[in-house]
């Protein structure tokens, strides 16, 4: 029996596995890129198989193809959607080409699978077509964008379920510490009482601003230039298919999609994705930052700032027993780390374009895809492994009000900044308690200090 069936295209004949839905153009580009050893994102492969679903439907309901290869089509792309043949996409997730490897993956795939469910064999391009059929009234210059954005829709929405609950965990801490005070600091300098509550509450109005960032995302990023082919002005797209692709894809979708209203614009600029990429940027660098907090304030135990105890999630050294590392901080950073690097590609990639087209869509969707799913997955752990087992060291961060010079500033009404600084300056020198000084130097009675050194009325 033979391995390979022969398939030709205008570079020439090639050897096929016969076994294989793809066909001769996505094994030569399996062989051009092997270069992440990543392939397409499965968010990827499935927008772009229900976007073919919708074009086999819309072109068939515009009597553009014949109604029994688009519905072959149509079967084809649902078993596809049921987990079947995805094995057949291949082609490496960074790629040269503007996306046309991929988008002939999908082509292939679907067609050789649509021969078959019509009585044919695997690579009779004469029953299906990759290019004419699977194909028809469009381009890769707007499927493989629009199937793009679809997938980085659909992830935004993931991420916005995890922050959600991230958001909630925050409010809880909030509700939890709200009568827990502790020293607040500036520029790791001691400043001014808080509370444990009012921080974290803090860190939640941050990640609600972060939701609404996102849920403002996907409204941007789930406008398509379908309909628009090669370079927006629609040339071999049937003028039904072109005002009803959109709609139908939404059908087929279930989402809230919309048409550019200037397919020229939304085929060759690609600022959506900019936009989209700074909100998660703007979202890892919150995280960041809180985990920074979180290290911080956990330091120690015993010399450190030992204000918070972390959840212990593992062993902190190889070779000093009983030590635990903030594991679950420091991968946040690294998550942040890896979303800014993933934004300045997407930033280069979306400015590189030129004229009616921009090249470089393929790295755009992998640092996006990659970016939204660690971050996805980051704040979930963030969630579980970490927020919700944080406890406080009450008495530790009591005695530290106490002790601090930085509560001297509630005293500047009444005995005026020079004084109070003077106070403070003598305290820290002496390594004394701020009251002792003021009672000491008959600045104020020990009872009036209770009044105005009482920690709570400072915040």
């Amino acid at each position: 029996m033979a391995e390979f069936r022969i398939e030709s295209d205008s570079i020439g004949k090639k050897e096929v596995p016969i076994d294989a839905y793809y066909g001769v153009q996505t094994l030569r580009a399996y062989e051009n890129f092997k270069i992440s050893g990543i392939k397409t994102h499965q968010e990827f492969i499935r927008a772009i198989v229900e976007v073919k679903k919708a074009a086999a439907i819309t072109n068939k309901n515009a009597k553009v193809i014949p109604e029994n290869v688009a519905d072959a089509m149509v079967q084809a792309c649902d078993e596809i959607l049921d987990g079947k043949y995805v094995d057949n996409f291949i082609v490496d997730a960074i790629q040269g080409g503007a996306g046309t490897s991929f988008n002939m993956n999908a082509n292939e795939v679907i067609s050789n699978r649509a021969i078959e469910i019509l009585g044919g064999q695997k690579g009779d391009y004469s029953i299906v077509h990759p290019n004419d059929h699977a194909n028809c009234g469009q381009s890769t210059n707007d499927v493989f964008p629009s199937a793009g954005k679809i997938a980085v829709a659909r992830l935004l929405k993931k991420a916005v379920v995890a922050l959600e609950g991230f958001y909630n965990a925050l409010n809880a801490k909030a509700k939890e510490f709200e009568k827990v005070i502790k020293m607040g600091r500036t520029e790791m300098q001691d400043a001014v009482p808080i509370t444990f509550g009012q921080s974290f509450s803090a860190y939640a109005s941050a990640i609600l601003r972060d939701i609404r960032r996102f849920n403002h995302a996907i409204k941007e990023i789930s406008k398509l230039n379908m309909g628009g082919t090669a370079i927006g002005t629609t040339i071999n797209a049937a003028p039904e298919y072109v005002k009803n692709i959109v709609p139908t894809l939404c059908e087929v979708t279930g989402m809230e999609l919309t048409q550019a209203e200037d397919l020229i614009d939304a085929t060759q600029n690609l600022d959506c994705f900019v936009f989209v990429s700074g909100m998660l940027k703007a979202c890892a660098i919150t995280l960041s930052k809180m985990a920074n907090d979180l290290r911080l304030m956990s330091s120690g135990p015993r010399t450190g700032f030992a204000e918070i105890n972390l959840p212990a999630k593992q062993n902190g050294s190889s070779i000093m027993p009983g030590k635990i590392n903030p594991v679950i901080p420091e991968v946040i950073n690294q998550i942040a780390f890896n979303v800014v690097g993933n934004d300045t590609t997407i930033t280069m990639a979306c400015e590189a374009g030129q004229l009616e087209l921009n090249a470089f869509e393929p790295v755009i969707f992998y640092c996006l895809f990659e970016s939204l799913e660690t971050l996805t997955n980051g704040i979930h752990v963030f969630t579980k492994d970490c927020i919700e087992g944080i406890t406080v060291n009450t008495e530790t961060c009591e005695d530290e009000v106490e002790r601090s010079i930085g509560i001297v500033t509630a005293l500047c009404p009444y005995i005026g900044y020079a004084k109070a600084a003077s106070v403070a300056k003598r305290a820290l020198k002496e390594k004394r308690n701020v009251r002792d000084v003021l009672i000491e130097e008959n600045i104020a009675t020990r009872e009036e200090l209770n009044k105005i050194l009482d920690p709570y009325k400072m915040i």
